[in-house]
């Protein structure tokens, strides 16, 4: 194991340590569970239910038979949840995000939406919120009923599998809003990452996909990840450093490493990508209880996972865009650092997870085709 890995093991156990001893005396996070005692879990991410290990998300997806594009949504349970956004991609495409700033007054999220089909599918995202207003679901505007908070972002997949008119619209929001449910995250050519590529800074592309991952400390906070990655730069595995699905070989067999080509100034041989045709979305949750601010402040630290695992990330070409949300079904006192960091983990496991679950697809070669996929994740 290389030695920041150690390192990283060691700031989660530090991690943990001070977040029993801010849990409040006689709280679930002050004495763990004796099932949680006997066998922890290990303080890194792990696939497991993925985002739906979160107390109240829920989670829906939708793929495209016509072409592979779709829609992903995060329902939360009752009433609404505080959330929060980064975006630090250079060509975002989204919905209702300036609502999450803490300077503003709306203070409850219902869903999120990841969506396929560039500035098109943000559509989706009304089709969510026709679910959610039958459902009754939204921010409360008197004898008018609701109207549903629903964030959006999406990722370019118009140029994926031919029939560039093909993209999620707002049935796809509604159908997946409506098939939410608490179970394990699908991964891989699925919902918003069915059309998804990454390693475009050659010109070239392998099959991206949308990836889940969660951490869970024996003091029952959760914190996990959910991220479509169709990213322009390459996909890194922190753990070893090694490239697990990017800008291809001249023969086609292995890895160039897109680091290597920037720093030896052979990238400029090769096409450049097109600006825009890119973006990797995501949301992070926690089941502790936070602010607006605090959950605004955890989406930018998360936003970390992006450049530990994507080089080069949020760059011209990338709409790069990360969620927050915090559900409070957990008892025990917050730390907002401590969550900010643990979520950064998360996120840039999931993007590892997304790119090693897809398949090979429409002649895009996958991490998998290639042998290039983590033996953890296999």
């Amino acid at each position: 194991m290389k030695p920041f890995v150690l390192l990283s093991l060691s700031a989660a156990a530090v991690f943990a340590v001070s977040l029993a001893a801010q849990a409040p005396a006689g709280s679930a996070a002050a004495a763990p569970s004796p099932a949680a005692q006997a066998n922890p879990t290990p303080l890194k991410p792990t696939g497991g239910r993925g985002l739906t290990e979160v107390h109240g998300i829920k989670v829906g997806q939708i793929t495209l038979s016509e072409r592979p594009t779709g829609c992903t949504v995060i329902l939360v349970d009752g009433e609404g949840v505080p959330g929060g956004v980064s975006q630090r991609g250079g060509a975002p495409g989204t919905r209702e995000t300036d609502l999450l700033d803490p300077l503003n007054m709306v203070d409850r999220v219902n869903a999120v939406v990841l969506s396929g089909g560039s500035a098109y599918g943000l559509e989706a995202a009304t089709g969510t919120m026709r679910w959610l207003e039958e459902h009754k679901m939204g921010w409360p505007v008197g004898a008018a009923g609701v109207v549903p908070i629903v964030p959006s972002a999406i990722l370019m997949d118009l140029g994926f599998g031919g029939m560039p008119k093909v993209r999620p619209t707002a049935d796809c929001g509604y159908k997946a809003a409506e098939a939410a449910s608490y179970a394990p995250v699908a991964e891989g050519n699925v919902g918003a990452g069915a059309g998804a590529t990454v390693g475009k800074m050659g010109g070239g592309a392998m099959k991206g996909g949308l990836g889940s991952a969660a951490i869970t400390l024996p003091n029952g906070l959760i914190v996990a990840a959910i991220v479509a990655v169709n990213a322009v730069g390459d996909i890194i595995d922190p753990e070893t450093g090694q490239v697990v699905a990017g800008i291809r070989t001249e023969d086609g067999k292995g890895l160039a490493d897109v680091r290597k080509l920037l720093r030896s100034g052979n990238l400029g041989r090769r096409p450049a990508p097109r600006a825009g045709e890119n973006t990797t979305i995501g949301l992070v949750a926690t089941n502790a209880r936070l602010t607006k601010t605090e959950i605004n402040r955890v989406a930018t630290m998360a936003d970390d996972g992006f450049a530990r695992a994507i080089s080069p990330s949020h760059t011209m070409g990338d709409g790069d865009t990360v969620f927050g949300l915090a559900t409070g079904k957990w008892d025990g006192q917050a730390n907002v650092s401590v969550i900010g960091a643990l979520a950064a983990d998360a996120m840039a496991e999931a993007i590892v997870r997304a790119v090693s679950k897809a398949e090979t697809l429409a002649g895009v070669t996958s991490a998998k085709e290639l042998g290039t996929v983590p033996a953890r994740i296999k």
